[in-house]
């Protein structure tokens, strides 16, 4: 094989001197080919490849025999020649495009910032390289598009400029960390084919950074798994997937969720604990000196649907079709309109104190833990702040008993109530976040996207915590999600969404397997799987 474009000799990354990130790994990058590291969140993937750039926060230290760019060490290169190569030679693509980009400049700026710091062009030359550049990653209407603000694009948008931008230096190599993560199904193989297309084109070598399994096996030549700092296993793509070898590795794939499982879910049927009768959310569009309402954004237009008592409810669609915006409008969170009836009881028609009660019956669990919770609150007084709020009447021995239970109910230890929210990991906040919503007895949790982050490990271990509570609570759930593996291993009933609207609705089993709608089928067709069979457990 020719010398690689990217190589990395035993490299280690230690923080305060103390805690080992990234442990003695070797590894390298051909030209043409497309790479992936995978492994679980803080397994050191993404550090991994902040080295190569040199840009790990201050208290980390690195060490590593070379670093080597088509044969260039890279270690023995100033700042200021590191500056030439971020962005030219090495491109980067990061994990969250919104913090990413800046707010105050138009897409079309920040793209024109890195060709003008690579390439000497005339001011129309750069205009009409970013313009290319947005036509490449296939931005709709880019002569419209170039002069907006990030906060005016969608994920999937925002996404595919953060691609632009790190194109916009022609690199021979680009660093891809969870480039998809959090997007819905179609605009994930939108970007993934979008990202082979342009390596097709370039001849780019591209470095893939996911905990996406499923995902890694439809784009990669070769894959790396990263265990706790280490590379514990190194394969063919094909060889990888079909003969496993290290026991993390069996672990990672055996815990993948499987469109099968929608095949054993039960088809009892039971009682109806929430009914939503056409269910509508505008948002007025105002415009005019004066902001008269011009027309209405139909964020939920006219839903119906049933949760049965003890089963779940998956609500899926793309990203914009009002999942969010109807989860948060039946607990009135946001203004909305129509009937919504819980164990028998007509919200709309309560008010003050006796709507207060009722949302004891009903509660969220958010789809990002972190900024759900305030940092500057114990765990155990935001777990506790519901039962306070809505059971003013046990003492604060019974509150901590009540706490303790339910941490304990979530698998995490009692100590857990007096951390901050910043001292756990994602997984573990999002039980704690699990702990709050059960705090007060709810008979239906309204769960927004909330294992879309997660790696699969604990994505598994989220959803058989959920099943588990079910079985032991009879709580019902409606489950907001644009992973349909996941929906497969969790719910009883699907309702699908397409531009505020439920199109279509039935048992799991028949959605899944016997679509009727076009557009589910192509959520369905959208979905990454395994393309060269499963580990050896599974099969």
């Amino acid at each position: 094989m020719n010398n690689p474009i990217l190589a990395i000799e035993h490299l280690s990354v230690t923080f305060n001197y103390r805690q080992t990130v990234v442990d003695d790994i070797s590894f390298a990058i051909h030209a043409g080919e497309t790479f992936a590291l995978v492994g679980e969140s803080g397994s050191g993937k993404s550090i991994t490849a902040l080295s190569v750039l040199r840009l790990l926060p201050n208290n980390a230290r690195l060490k590593a025999e070379a670093i080597k760019l088509n044969g260039d060490d890279l270690l023995k290169r100033s700042e200021f020649e590191l500056c030439k190569i971020r962005g030219r030679r090495i491109g980067f693509i990061f994990q969250d495009p919104m913090s990413s980009l800046n707010p105050v400049m138009t897409i079309g700026s920040q793209i024109e910032e890195v060709i003008k710091l690579h390439f000497d062009l005339p001011r129309d030359a750069l205009k009409q390289r970013a313009l290319e550049l947005l036509q490449q990653v296939e931005i709709p209407a880019p002569q419209q598009r170039i002069k907006d603000y990030p906060h005016q694009l969608s994920g999937g948008q925002r996404q595919r400029v953060m691609i632009a931008i790190a194109l916009a230096g022609k690199p021979d190599l680009l660093i891809a960390d969870e480039p998809t993560t959090s997007l819905d199904v179609t605009i994930q193989a939108q970007i993934l084919a979008l990202l082979k297309n342009i390596q097709q084109q370039t001849g780019m070598a591209l470095w893939l950074i996911s905990h996406d399994l499923a995902l890694v096996s439809s784009i990669a030549d070769r894959v790396a798994v990263m265990q706790q700092g280490k590379i514990v296993e190194t394969g063919a793509t094909a060889e990888f997937f079909s003969q496993p070898k290290h026991p993390y590795t069996r672990k990672l794939l055996n815990a993948l969720p499987s469109m099968q499982s929608c095949l054993t879910h039960s088809a009892e049927e039971k009682p109806p604990l929430l009914q939503v009768s056409d269910f509508y959310c505008y948002y007025p569009i105002r415009k005019g000196l004066f902001k008269r309402i011009v027309d209405y954004v139909r964020a939920v237009d006219g839903v119906s649907f049933n949760i049965q008592q003890g089963k779940t409810l998956a609500l899926v669609g793309e990203s914009g079709c009002g999942k969010t915006t109807l989860g948060k409008s039946l607990l009135n969170l946001i203004p909305g309109s129509g009937r919504v009836v819980i164990n028998g009881v007509e919200l709309n028609a309560l008010s003050g104190e006796a709507l207060r009660q009722q949302r004891a019956n009903i509660q969220i669990v958010f789809q990002d833990p972190f900024s759900s919770m305030n940092p500057r609150m114990l765990v155990g007084d935001i777990i506790a702040e519901g039962i306070r709020a809505l059971h003013p009447k046990l003492s604060p021995e019974q509150r901590k008993a009540r706490v303790g239970q339910l941490l304990q109910q979530v698998d995490l230890p009692e100590d857990s109530a007096l951390r901050y929210p910043h001292e756990f990991s994602g997984g573990q906040r999002q039980r704690i976040c699990i702990a709050r919503a059960l705090a007060v007895d709810p008979k239906l949790i309204v769960c927004d996207e909330p294992t879309s982050a997660l790696d699969v490990s604990v994505q598994a271990q989220i959803i058989q915590l959920l099943k588990t509570l079910q079985q032991e609570k009879g709580v019902s759930y409606l489950f907001i999600t644009h992973d349909l593996a996941v929906v497969a291993e969790i719910a009883d009933d699907v309702a699908v969404m397409y531009k505020g609207k439920i199109i279509e609705q039935g048992s799991v089993a028949e959605i899944l397997t016997q679509p009727k709608q076009a557009y589910t089928k192509k959520l369905l067709a959208a979905v990454p799987v395994l393309e060269v069979g499963q580990s050896a457990d599974k099969r």
